[in-house]
């Protein structure tokens, strides 16, 4: 009835833009903090952050992974820094601090709102009994899933500070989801992984998961297809069956 193999027993699902609108505040706070840089740097010959560049560089990894990854696209190398970093710091840690406090405010001022189609898959698969982790690159998951009033669903949480703590690679790695699926006590072939990354998709698949959702909320179904969805949906709540 909700739209999975019956081999499936558990579902991970990324948070900021599956379970909740916030994959746009992300997207909006790398946009300003990127643009500021590159304006600062470059001047008149200044080329903006795009969503494209948001789509393959930087969306459902670790914060200091995405900086990484999308200075290395325009050939530029910064020094790491630490993760205590000021905000105005010209390092890898520095740039992605800034891009955290900037996303911390945007949520403040407007919210977090999650997705009813994705509000009922999750009282769905509850119901059938299925267990629930969620597995996101953000830092500020627990903050999130209790704005969203998403805590009582989630039985597991793998985030941005575990990753961290525990010395996960970050997706397109499967190591997150993996530590999910083990959290939860179950193995990948039994677990369902809800994506809206490239990135995040090609974790799933690279794991071993026994079945793989891209949620096309960015226009990119045939991508999220390529990088190993076995279902592409625009909603989770196009999964279940009335």
């Amino acid at each position: 009835m909700i739209g999975l193999p019956d081999t499936i027993t558990a579902c991970l699902f990324d948070l900021d833009g599956v379970l909740t609108g916030t994959a746009v505040l992300h997207r909006e706070a790398w946009k300003r903090t990127f643009d500021e840089f590159l304006r600062t740097r470059d001047g008149e010959s200044f080329q903006e952050f795009t969503d494209q560049d948001y789509a393959s560089f930087v969306d459902g990894r670790p914060r200091a992974d995405g900086v990484r990854e999308f200075l290395r696209s325009r050939g530029i190398e910064l020094p790491e820094g630490t993760p205590d970093d000021a905000v105005d710091a010209p390092t890898v840690n520095g740039i992605g601090n800034r891009k955290n406090e900037l996303v911390l405010k945007i949520i403040e001022e407007r919210g977090v709102n999650p997705y009813p189609g994705s509000v009922r898959y999750l009282e769905k698969a509850r119901d059938a009994g299925l267990r629930i982790a969620v597995v996101t690159s953000s830092a500020n998951g627990a903050k999130v899933l209790d704005a969203a009033e998403l805590t009582k669903f989630v039985e597991a949480r793998v985030d941005g500070l575990v990753i961290r703590r525990d010395g996960l690679k970050g997706k397109p790695a499967p190591d997150s989801f993996l530590a999910g699926a083990k959290a939860l006590g179950v193995t990948p072939e039994h677990a369902a992984v809800f994506e809206d990354a490239q990135s995040g998709v090609q974790a799933g698949k690279a794991g071993g998961f026994g079945f793989v959702v891209g949620v096309n909320r960015a226009d990119q179904a045939d991508e999220l297809r390529a990088h190993g969805a076995d279902v592409v949906v625009d909603d989770l709540a196009d999964l279940l069956e009335d």
